[in-house]
């Protein structure tokens, strides 16, 4: 008989679909309705700020539904008091509940052998990238899309026949499709094995709707799907707050302002569980862990487990003013965010943890942070006073580095993020020193560093080393003003440090834009 994988479960999950007799809400007294209103308001607001727990409200588009209503709870009694609380309030009396899905967040043997083996040894990253795939959060102001999905069990294709070895292949190659979306598509995926009538349910989230029309259509014609995979019917929607369910119910744009957009807000990622749906991930067993490559069903990976609360250390609030920044420096011979001709982004994050335990963690991140084309480079880099230790990560778009930014921020001691100092911003310097030039560079940064202690506008510069390769600098730099930082790049003592370096440098330098 064919191996079945190992599993581990986290929360139960409730896909509560609801249709509202409009034709009832239009005769209920203006009374009544905002009793159903606020009622509603107030279930929604409270089920969502449990702690420790999730749920939110979504507006579905066409015949099937018309609202949407997502739990995820610790326990199944806890989801079932969820939904039968909404039966008691005003608003339950003008909807129906046209459909509902049940199922719990899994994970299985396909994510890591060593995972369910006793003894077994699981790095930080894993163990972190597993507890976000059993205890997800629901991404803010996304679209998202639900449905459920089995895999086949027919006279010619089973995929219940196939040994583990060759599903794991099948979703492995699966992954690879899905690994396109990445910083794009995040997704929740759950089993349904014995709860409904499919094996699974997908739930994706996306800042914009037709990224999720792309990845499933794309996925139709990996051959995990198109031999072994059954789908449901599918629901697509968008979050809205509790607060505009009023606006909601008077026919107007929900989130409220944003009649003149088109697209989300992506807001972090989440996780993939399970075995059958794989959209975005790898299954090479204990490697692909770290962004939502999870079993056979991903879809995202992105990065996804990450919810990158904090903002992009790569884009300035204006795109305009970040190319401007960019064009003064490429006048000065800086590049900022093009070195070689390539558009990198990068953030930053520092800590005060023990650096070795620090750089661990990082590793077991980096690994899998290698699996994605846009990696360019992670690393951690010590400051020479032992003070603090900053954590580099490098990309080439910037959805990338942000949701990186995700992962890296859940890291030991993360005391601040690059760009969320006052001022400016940062200027992140990397250097490679010929190794017979190392002494000759710190004690040229210790002369440069005199000189920008008595600098206008300057506020800190930190000569970092690399915890793997003392040749590898990161000088990071924060001012005021971008007025004080252009001066200070355009003044006579740096032109000579940078003419200085060319002897020393056993690469042209990369200069980023950090914030």
């Amino acid at each position: 008989m064919p191996e079945a994988p190992q599993t581990e479960e986290g929360w139960y999950v409730l896909h509560d679909f609801r249709t509202i007799d409009w034709d009832a809400w239009r005769e209920t007294p203006d009374a009544e309705r905002q009793r159903a209103i606020s009622e509603g308001v107030d279930y929604f607001e409270r089920h969502e700020a449990v702690d420790e727990e999730a749920s939110a409200v979504f507006s579905i588009l066409g015949h099937k539904a018309d609202l949407l209503i997502l739990h995820l709870r610790p326990t199944l009694d806890a989801v079932s008091r969820a939904e039968r609380q909404f039966e008691t309030t005003a608003l339950a009396g003008v909807t129906d509940q046209s459909t509902s899905y049940v199922s719990v967040t899994e994970v299985s043997g396909y994510v890591s052998d060593d995972y369910f083996t006793e003894g077994g040894e699981v790095d930080t990253g894993l163990k972190r990238y597993i507890e976000g795939k059993l205890e997800p959060e629901i991404p803010d102001d996304e679209y998202v899309s639900f449905y459920p999905m089995s895999k086949r069990r027919g006279e010619e294709y089973n995929w219940y026949d196939l040994s583990f070895d060759d599903r794991a292949e099948l979703m492995s190659g699966h992954g690879e499709t899905g690994k396109g979306y990445a910083g794009k598509i995040k997704q929740v995926i759950s089993s349904s094995v014995g709860f409904d009538d499919h094996e699974w349910g997908v739930t994706l989230f996306a800042a914009e709707p037709t990224d999720i029309k792309d990845i499933v259509y794309e996925m139709r014609f990996d051959e995990a799907t198109s031999k072994y995979g059954e789908f449901g019917s599918f629901y697509i929607g968008r979050r809205f707050p509790p607060s505009d369910l009023g606006a909601y119910l008077a026919g107007e744009t929900v989130p409220t302002g944003e009649a003149d957009q088109s697209g989300g807000h992506p807001h972090g990622e989440t996780a993939g569980h399970g075995e059958g749906h794989a959209h975005g991930d790898s299954h090479d067993h204990d490697e692909d862990h770290a962004h939502g490559h999870d079993e056979d069903h991903a879809h995202s990976h992105d990065e996804d487990h990450a919810h990158s609360h904090d903002e992009s250390t790569a884009d300035s609030e204006d795109p305009a003013d970040e190319e401007s920044i960019r064009g003064e420096l490429a006048d000065l011979d800086i590049y900022a965010g093009k070195p070689h001709g390539e558009d990198v982004y990068a953030t930053v994050l520092y800590s005060k943890a023990d650096r070795t335990e620090l750089f661990e963690e990082v590793d077991g991140l980096r690994k899998n942070f290698d699996h994605y084309d846009t990696h360019v480079k992670t690393a951690v880099y010590g400051a020479k006073d032992d003070s603090r230790n900053a954590v580099v990560s490098i990309w080439e778009t910037a959805s990338a580095a942000d949701t990186a930014a995700g992962f890296l921020s859940e890291l030991p001691d993360i005391v601040e993020r690059a760009g969320e100092e006052s001022g400016f911003g940062t200027m992140g310097m990397f250097y490679t020193v010929k190794p017979d030039s190392r002494e000759d560079f710190v004690d040229k940064f210790d002369t440069v560093g005199e000189v920008l202690a008595e600098t206008e506008g300057h506020i800190e510069t930190d000569l970092m080393v690399n915890h793997e390769d003392e040749n590898d600098m990161f000088i990071a730099s924060q001012w005021n003003s971008q007025q004080d930082a252009m001066g200070f790049f355009g003044s006579e003592e740096f032109r000579d440090t940078v003419e200085w370096g060319r002897d020393v440098l056993a690469d042209r330098p990369r200069h980023v834009f950090l914030a």
